[in-house]
C-alpha cells in the first residue's frame, strides 16, 4: 500500500491504511459520497428530535405549546424557541460523539443519533403519560447507557444477539427494507392514512408533496438504474432545489413543500448547560420511586437493544459484513458506539442514541469503513454553524433515500429457506411485523418468540438452545410490562 500518495480516486495512503480501504475494496471518494448520503438521509433528526423532546421539558403536549411559552430550567426562564435551540445543539453533539466512536473505534460506516420512537416514548409515555419528571427520565437513559457500556465490554450484548434464530437474522434486512419503504412512501405522501383501510394511495394531483416527492423518487431511481455514483445524494439535492424553485416561482406557498420560516432555525442557543444541571438533579431524584425508575430503564433498555441489534444486522447484510451464521464480526465495537452516545446524550439533555437505518443509504452508495461514519460526524459538527442550511432541506426530499434503499434491501429474502416452516414463519413474521407496527424491535420479537414454538411443533425442540428459550420468555415478559405501561396502570409520584 502506498503512503502519502493517491490511487487516482483521491484517497491518501494514511487515511486508506487507517480505515483499511484495501481490505474493503473502497476509496476516499466513494466513502465521502457515502457519508454525505447517510447524513442527508438522517439530517432531519436535527430538527425533529428537538421538537419531540421539547414538550417533555415544557411539560405540555405539542398542541398546547405556543411559541412564546416559557419554562424554568435551572432557575432561568427560557421561551419555547430557546429550549428547541438548546436541544438542537445537544442532538448534534450527542450524534457526533457516538459517530466518532463508530468511525475511529469500530471502523464501521454507520451513523448514529437520538432515536426516533425512543424520543417519542421518552416524551409522551414516560414524561407526559407516566408523570416521570424529565430530569429523572434523562437519568434513566443515562443508567441505560452505563448498563450498555458494561454489557458490551464483557461481551454480553454480543452473546444475546448471537442467540437470535438464524432465520430472524437473515430476515432483518428485508424487514427493514419494507419498513423503509413504508416510512418513505408515507413521508412523500404517496401512501396516506385512511379511516377504513388504515392506509391508501395518495392523490398526486391534489398533494404538492406527493407530486414533488414522486418526481424526485422517479429521478433518483433512474439515476440509480443508470449506475450514477451518488445517485441518492443527487436525487435528494435536486428534489430540494426543485421544491424551493417552485416556491420562489409562486407555484406553491411557502411551507407547502418547503420548510416554513419558523421551521428554518436562523439562530442557535449554544449554551445547553442548564439542561446538564437539571440532569444532575434528576440523578438525585431516582430514589423517589425506584420501582418505576427501574421499569423505565428496562423499557428504554429493551427497545434500544433490539432496535440497535436489528439495524446493525440489517444494514450489515446489504454491506456484506455478515458471516455465514448471520453474525456481524466484532459487533461489540459498533455496539459500544451507541452505548457511549446514549450515556453522553442523556447527560446533555436528550433521549437514547442509536444506530440509524438511514445508514443503509450510505452503505448502498459504497460506504464500507469508518471513514463514511467520520464524514457523517463531520457534517453533523458542521451543521452546528450551518443549521439554517440543514433545516432548509425539505424533510420529504430526504425520505426519497429510504424508498430507494428499501427496494434494494428486499434482496435479503433470497437468503431465507421458505420451504422450512420454522424459517418461513419466523422470518415472515419478522419481515411483516416491522412495517406494520413501525418498529424493528417488534419485528425481531415476533421472530424470536415464534421460532422455538414452531421448532417444537415440528418435533425439533432439541435444535432450540436454552438461551433461545430464555430470550423468548424474556421478550414475552417485556411485552406484558409494556402493555401495562401503555394502559396507564403505572404512574410516578413525588
Amino acid at each position: 500500500m502506498s503512503s502519502g500518495s493517491t490511487d487516482g480516486q483521491g484517497d491518501t495512503g494514511g487515511i486508506a491504511e487507517y480505515f483499511d480501504f484495501d481490505e474493503y475494496g473502497t476509496d476516499l471518494r466513494t466513502e465521502t459520497i457515502a457519508g454525505l448520503t447517510t447524513f442527508l438521509a438522517m439530517a432531519y433528526i436535527i430538527v425533529v428530535n428537538p421538537s419531540i423532546i421539547a414538550p417533555a421539558i415544557m411539560g405540555e403536549y405539542p398542541d398546547a405549546i405556543e411559541p412564546g411559552m416559557t419554562t424554568t430550567i435551572n432557575g432561568e426562564t427560557f421561551v419555547y424557541g430557546e429550549v428547541v435551540q438548546m436541544l438542537t445543539v445537544v442532538t448534534i453533539l450527542a450524534s457526533v460523539i457516538a459517530i466518532l466512536v463508530m468511525a475511529l473505534y469500530a471502523n464501521r460506516p454507520f451513523g448514529l443519533a437520538p432515536g426516533m420512537g425512543l424520543n417519542a416514548f421518552f416524551t409522551f409515555t414516560v414524561v407526559l403519560l407516566l408523570g416521570v419528571p424529565w430530569q429523572v427520565a434523562l437519568a434513566a437513559v443515562f443508567v441505560e447507557g452505563i448498563v450498555f457500556i458494561v454489557l458490551t465490554a464483557v461481551g454480553a450484548r454480543r452473546y444475546i444477539i448471537e442467540l437470535f434464530p438464524e432465520p430472524v437474522k437473515f430476515a432483518v434486512g428485508a424487514g427493514i427494507g419494507v419498513f423503509l419503504l413504508f416510512l418513505g412512501f408515507q413521508e412523500i405522501q404517496v401512501v396516506t392514512g385512511d379511516p377504513e383501510t388504515l392506509v391508501t394511495l395518495g392523490n398526486v394531483l391534489q398533494s404538492p408533496v406527493a407530486a414533488a416527492g414522486l418526481a424526485g423518487l422517479v429521478l433518483t431511481l433512474l439515476l440509480y438504474a443508470r449506475g450514477i455514483t451518488g445517485s441518492i445524494v443527487i436525487g435528494i439535492l435536486l428534489t430540494a432545489v426543485g421544491a424551493w424553485l417552485a416556491t420562489f416561482a409562486g407555484l406553491v406557498e411557502r411551507g407547502t413543500i418547503t420548510p416554513t420560516e419558523e421551521e428554518v432555525v436562523t439562530s442557535v442557543q449554544y449554551d445547553f448547560t442548564p439542561l446538564v444541571y437539571e440532569f444532575v438533579d434528576g440523578l438525585g431524584m431516582i430514589t423517589e420511586d425506584p420501582l418505576v425508575f427501574a421499569l423505565v430503564v428496562f423499557t428504554f433498555f429493551f427497545v434500544d437493544f433490539f432496535d440497535t441489534a436489528g439495524t446493525l444486522i440489517g444494514v450489515s447484510q446489504i454491506g456484506g459484513f455478515l458471516d455465514q451464521e448471520g453474525d456481524l464480526p466484532d459487533i461489540d465495537k459498533p455496539l459500544m458506539a451507541d452505548a457511549v452516545g446514549t450515556t453522553a446524550g442523556a447527560a446533555m439533555g436528550t433521549s437514547t442514541v442509536t444506530t440509524y437505518i438511514e445508514s443503509s443509504a450510505g452503505v448502498e452508495e459504497g460506504g464500507r469503513t469508518g471513514f463514511t461514519a467520520l464524514v457523517v460526524g463531520a457534517l453533523f459538527a458542521l451543521s452546528l454553524v450551518l443549521v439554517p442550511v440543514v433545516t432548509a432541506i425539505p424533510t420529504f426530499a430526504t425520505y426519497i433515500a429510504l424508498v430507494v434503499v428499501g427496494i434494494i434491501m428486499l434482496q435479503g429474502v433470497a437468503d431465507i429457506d421458505w420451504q422450512d416452516p420454522a424459517w418461513a414463519i419466523s422470518a415472515g413474521l419478522t419481515i411483516t411485523v416491522m412495517p406494520l407496527t413501525t418498529s424493528i424491535a417488534n419485528g425481531l420479537a415476533a421472530g424470536i418468540i415464534s421460532y422455538p414454538l414452531v421448532k417444537s411443533a415440528k418435533g425439533e425442540a432439541r435444535d432450540v438452545s436454552i438461551g433461545q428459550w430464555i430470550l423468548a420468555v424474556a421478550v414475552v415478559a417485556y411485552y406484558g410490562v409494556y402493555f401495562a405501561v401503555q394502559a396507564g396502570d403505572v404512574t410516578f409520584t413525588l
